[in-house]
């Protein structure tokens, strides 16, 4: 044990520099983004000029690079803005972590070197603070909205305040980009922000194959070691992700982990072994992410199938073997049962999440039925559930199951 780390941090035989290939990693040219790029900036270059640049919204799937094409026109602004002495800047917010107006317009507030306490402020104050700083000289800002349908969730006041900030500055202006998945977002705004935002939509289309390899193998070059890459290696991990998504993350992931496998086994070479493996372990991750996810019923609901995988010995359930299992569960975890009905609404939203199969069978003249079964395997679904604080209650029948998979 005194050696246990001694043969993991001996010199690398596959990576040169594996943070290359993390989807965080900003490089230094973006392949087949040449179009969204141009547009960008010519849309924020006004803002070099004295100008308000026009806000924008950004849409497309993940992993369409969205978030690295923002960051990499911004950066470049900044670089050219310092050399023309002008003043610009990018702030960059996630939606998912900066869920509420105040938690925004405290960290913009600090970002121009504001004195505003995390809490206790009514949010008048907060926005007053950062108006003053941002207003103490003449500058172009840009604050990116990542996420921006999550940070709408938490209340529309942020986009509000913003689309109308400008009218109430002397010498900054403000621009907005928002980046969003969901292509119908911009739809459910209050009339007044959509008015007040007068944005420019800027669409991201997926990747297909050849775009993918041409992705990896730029960043191939400098994540591995020179000639440690099977031939098949690159077009296997693009082929596979542009069959699925065209997800650019998923991509870098997959040949990341391939890299890894192949480390790991002492090889001296990545082959298509090492990614059809990678593949599995990348779906086994989605898989546990899903499940993680699930409304605490939905998780009962699929204990249920796997208490009926044991106990019947068989793959397929009615659905009333699985209400009456579901409502045993209920029972055991002190929660209300729901009616079959909403259970069987449960089970479509399951369905459709691919984490089980439904099928409607004949029962000649007793009418027709239908049948669940679970189509990821149950070892793997059933060690993500029991991960759930609130599903404690089953930790004696997950012993029980264990000895039976």
């Amino acid at each position: 044990m005194d050696n246990l780390f001694e043969g993991l941090i001996r010199a690398r035989r596959i990576f040169a520099n594996k943070e290359v290939l993390r989807h965080t990693h900003i490089p230094e040219s973006l392949p087949h983004r040449e179009a969204q790029i141009k547009r960008l900036a010519d849309i924020l270059s006004s803002g070099l000029m004295g100008e308000t640049p026009s806000n924008i919204f950004i849409y497309g799937k993940t992993g369409t690079g969205k978030t690295a094409t923002v960051k990499y026109v911004s950066k470049r602004l900044e670089e050219t803005a310092r050399k023309s002495g002008s003043k610009y800047s990018h702030h960059y917010i996630n939606g998912i972590l900066f869920e509420t107006p105040y938690r925004v317009f405290t960290y913009l507030a600090q970002e121009f070197n504001q004195r505003v306490p995390v809490m206790g402020w009514p949010l008048d104050k907060v926005y007053s603070e950062f108006k003053n700083g941002i207003d103490a000289e003449q500058r172009c800002v840009t604050v990116i909205l990542d996420e921006v349908d999550k940070l709408v969730k938490g209340g529309e006041d942020t986009l509000y305040i913003l689309s109308r900030m400008n009218g109430e500055l002397t010498n900054a202006r403000v621009s907005l980009i928002g980046i969003s998945n969901d292509l119908t977002f911009a739809d459910s705004l209050d009339p007044r922000i959509k008015s007040s935002l007068s944005e420019e939509e800027i669409i991201f289309p997926p990747y297909n194959a050849e775009q993918l390899r041409d992705i990896l193998s730029e960043r191939a070059e400098k994540a591995f070691k020179g000639g440690v890459l099977e031939e098949a290696v690159i077009p296997l991990c693009a082929a596979l992700v542009a069959s699925e998504n065209g997800d650019a993350r998923c991509a870098l992931d997959l040949l990341r982990i391939s890299g890894e496998i192949a480390e790991r086994s002492d090889s001296k070479m990545v082959c298509e072994e090492d990614v059809r493996q990678a593949s599995e372990r990348l779906e086994m991750n989605r898989l546990a992410e899903v499940v993680k996810t699930l409304p605490l019923q939905s998780k009962i609901v699929l204990s249920s199938i796997l208490v009926l995988n044991r106990e019947r010995r068989k793959r397929r359930f009615s659905s009333g073997e699985v209400y009456s299992v579901y409502r045993r569960l209920c029972h055991q975890l002190g929660i209300e049962a729901l009616s079959q009905a909403r259970i069987t609404t449960f089970v479509s939203e399951l369905d459709i999440l691919g984490l089980l199969d439904t099928m409607m069978v004949s029962r000649g003249r007793y009418g027709r039925s239908k049948e669940i079964s679970l189509s990821v395997p149950d070892a793997s679904v059933q060690q993500v559930l029991f991960e759930d604080y609130k599903l404690k209650a089953l930790s004696d029948l997950r012993i029980k199951m264990q000895t039976t998979l």
